[in-house]
């Protein structure tokens, strides 16, 4: 890519804990790994063992060019129980934070990455009046004991992946219980041996993935207020904001009505909880059109991932220009990304979805950042180790890293900016 990029921005890649530590028995997921009927396809075991490697991973990325690392901490290895802080936990996610400093990569620290503890839901989950008190606590231990290493931070990962997920389930005929309304159901039977192993009812276990009608979706924005006054508070220079899913929505004429409620459900409803952020998080992947029957399948022919969604690079600059009419605050690219075993493929789209940001920098719009989705390939949570988004593949029968073209590719052009001392 010819085109160079201002003094300051960064370049670098992003994982989620649950999915690269491996052994993350206190979380949710792992309970809906090991639940009767589970529609997880693998078990994700000792992941890519990040939590024991991530030294020589920190160390791969720094070689390979990279500035930046937006990473997770699991809040279920740092609060193993309710009020019960792990000072172990604490101390690697301090390791990792010094790690990142040493190696010259910019950490990027998201609170929650849609992994819960398990004991969260023996207290209504999601759905509990004190989550917000719950989580804004958490945040507050570890940034008066982390906060300085840490200059961004992300409340919450894909605060509107629920609201999509109910409205997927719903097209693809998912039907409640019988006696359930309708209206209120959210989870499919095998979720009630989830809720088990969680020690606790299918009535309380509310996960992350279950955010998705009205009171709950307030729950949500008043952690995220919460936890950002504790933040703020504490650690007055670290950045704060939240990461939301958005694809490109078009429309064909006769789909407009259908494209500006999907923009609404995914986007509008959570804008003012925003209010006070100092950065917005966006993950791209692809496009959705509308006709005027709802959303439109890509025609026959047309290229998809390993998603079965549209591969579609060109989507990035089109909602980075959308986002900036409503949020008067600077933008980072926290994830976008291909799953597809043709690396040249991903080239190309790490080179399109480039050159698309760099026409909204050149266009005026604050962009600071841009993190690829995935550093690794990774346990991809329901669909186990099958979809490969990583700029670096990993054999996990023995754990040896090995750097992809695209990893290379990205690195060359974090390496040609100049960095903001």
């Amino acid at each position: 890519m010819a085109k160079g990029f201002p003094e300051g921005f960064i370049i670098g890649s992003s994982t989620a804990a649950y999915q690269v530590e491996g052994n993350n028995t206190n979380s949710d997921f792992w309970a809906e790994e090991y639940a009767e009927g589970s529609p997880y396809a693998d078990k994700s075991g000792d992941a890519i063992d990040h939590y024991r490697l991530y030294r020589d991973d920190m160390a791969l990325m720094a070689s390979l060019g990279m500035k930046a690392y937006r990473f997770s901490l699991e809040w279920a290895r740092i609060e193993p129980a309710p009020g019960q802080y792990s000072r172990s936990a604490l101390e690697h996610y301090r390791g990792m934070l010094e790690a990142c400093h040493e190696y010259g990569l910019m950490p990027i620290v998201c609170m929650h990455h849609f992994s819960s503890p398990q004991w969260l839901m023996r207290f209504g989950g999601w759905a509990g009046a004190d989550v917000p008190e719950r989580f804004a606590q958490y945040c507050e231990f570890v940034f008066r004991e982390l906060g300085p290493l840490i200059p961004y931070t992300l409340t919450f990962n894909e605060v509107n992946l629920p609201t999509m997920l109910r409205e997927l389930f719903t097209k693809i005929g998912i039907v409640p219980p019988v006696g359930i309304d309708a209206a209120s159901w959210l989870a499919p039977q095998w979720r009630e041996s989830a809720a088990s192993l969680c020690g606790t009812t299918a009535d309380k276990y509310v996960t992350f993935h279950m955010i998705s009608d009205d009171a709950k979706i307030v729950l949500l924005k008043e952690a995220h207020r919460k936890a950002r006054e504790v933040i703020k508070r504490i650690s007055p220079s670290t950045q704060v904001g939240w990461s939301m899913a958005l694809s490109d929505i078009q429309s064909i004429p006769g789909g407009e009505a259908h494209a500006e409620a999907k923009w609404k459900l995914i986007f509008e409803q959570f804008l003012d909880a925003m209010d006070g952020d100092d950065f917005f998080g966006l993950q791209n992947y692809t496009r959705e059109v509308y006709g005027p029957e709802g959303q439109v399948q890509p025609a026959e022919g047309v290229e998809l991932t390993q998603m079965k969604y549209e591969y579609y690079p060109e989507a990035l600059g089109n909602v980075l220009r959308k986002i900036s009419k409503a949020l008067p605050i600077p933008i980072m690219v926290t994830e976008h990304g291909v799953a597809t075993a043709d690396d040249t493929k991903r080239v190309e789209f790490i080179r399109k979805g480039l050159e698309g940001l760099h026409t909204c920098l050149e266009e005026g719009i604050d962009v600071r950042g841009y993190m690829h989705w995935s550093t690794f390939d990774n346990f991809e949570w329901n669909s186990g180790y099958s979809m490969t988004f990583g700029l670096i593949g990993v054999d996990r029968e023995t754990q040896e890293r090995k750097a992809k073209e695209s990893a290379k590719y990205l690195g060359s052009i974090a390496q040609n900016i100049r960095r903001t001392e």
